[in-house]
């Protein structure tokens, strides 16, 4: 008797896309809408706040700038502070390069401009599977930027009817959001260890003053660390 394997059909191939961002998109609504709230209450304008989520779309440096936006900052201090807080995009950036060495320049950019800490953990895992089609990548950046801006929009519009996000737990969603995509990437006991090192690490930087600091320095250890222990390994089996 044979067995029939089912095929992917051109319409899930079509949205394989969606689905592949769908964990995002669940995490950046809720943030966005965190965003939208807090940026109309520190005092920017609907379309302010949502032209910043399509220009700038970085959602820790975007809370940051609201934040001082509602204390006056001058606007040289907002732009040092949330340079400084994405310079992580540079460690993410010469990960995934290798990957992208086959496409056109326009796609890279296209690529760069949309890539952000939870996109990263997405394509991380995919380029490993070899799923490192232009076509598809952007799509998935691309409905992650929509679902930020919606969220963005949806926040911004309701305006001064919520003054604190904490109650409606939103302000757990990016968290949990990192988490789910850490714990899809973690393979090995190896793995586990530098990650456990690389939070605990983060949070003892923090706590001693290096807050803007704290998530650069403690990646670039965890990876140096992880590397030459792996390397170690690989050269004693």
């Amino acid at each position: 008797m044979s067995v029939s394997i089912e095929q992917p059909t051109p319409a899930r191939s079509r949205l394989s896309f969606f689905t592949q961002a769908l964990p995002v998109v669940m995490g950046y609504i809720p943030i966005g809408f965190a965003y939208g709230v807090l940026a109309v209450n520190a005092g920017l304008t609907l379309f302010q706040t949502v032209l910043m989520s399509f220009i700038v779309y970085a959602g820790s440096s975007q809370f940051i700038a609201v934040g001082m936006f509602a204390q006056a900052a001058l606007p040289g201090s907002i732009i040092m502070t949330t340079l400084i807080v994405n310079l992580r995009h540079m460690l993410m950036s010469a990960a995934l390069a290798p990957h992208l060495s086959r496409w056109k320049n326009s796609q890279v950019a296209a690529f760069c401009y949309e890539l952000t800490d939870e996109t990263f953990g997405v394509h991380s895992l995919r380029f490993e599977r070899g799923e490192n089609q232009p076509g598809t990548t952007l799509l998935i950046n691309l409905t992650c930027q929509l679902s930020w801006v919606l969220g963005s929009f949806l926040g911004g519009a309701a305006g001064n009817l919520i003054q604190d996000v904490r109650p409606l737990a939103l302000d757990y969603a990016l968290p949990a959001m990192f988490i789910a995509l850490l714990l899809l990437q973690i393979r090995k006991p190896l793995q586990v260890g530098i990650a456990i090192f690389s939070g605990l690490f983060s949070m003892i930087l923090w706590v001693i003053g290096f807050t803007d600091w704290n998530v650069i320095v403690a990646t670039v250890i965890g990876a140096a660390i992880g590397a030459g222990v792996e390397t170690w390994l690989k050269k004693q089996s």
